[in-house]
């Protein structure tokens, strides 16, 4: 039991850090898109580690917490890619040096939502 308690602490630093990594990639990122992608990567792995470690400091628990992991690995890039679709739909165009939309040579290919219903 002595190595689940270190397992715990280890996994609950980790995520700790990789949440902290994740605001400071927030702050320091200068559009939505790129916000998106530093927040979500970082804190679903930050989330992730620091709840599973919860989960071996208590072992009691470990069940609830996997089903939490599982929800977070399945909500965040999915939550994230839903912002993300929104905010390109509504025409929020991403910090760029120099002009350049993969996406919108394949958008106008798409149909419209318009013409969807």
């Amino acid at each position: 039991m002595e190595i689940l308690k270190y397992i715990g602490a280890g996994l609950v630093i980790l995520g700790s850090v990789f949440l902290f990594l994740g605001a400071l990639g927030i702050y320091r990122m200068p559009d939505l898109y790129n916000r998106l992608q530093a927040g979500t990567k970082a804190s679903t792995l930050g989330a992730m580690s620091l709840i599973l470690g919860v989960g071996f400091l208590q072992p009691e628990w470990l069940v609830k917490t996997l089903i939490i992991v599982v929800f977070i690995a399945v909500a965040n890039p999915l939550s994230s890619h839903v912002i993300a679709r929104s905010a390109y739909k509504n025409n929020l165009k991403p910090f760029m040096k120099k002009k350049m939309d993969a996406y919108e040579k394949v958008a106008e290919t798409l149909p419209k939502e318009e013409d969807r219903l």
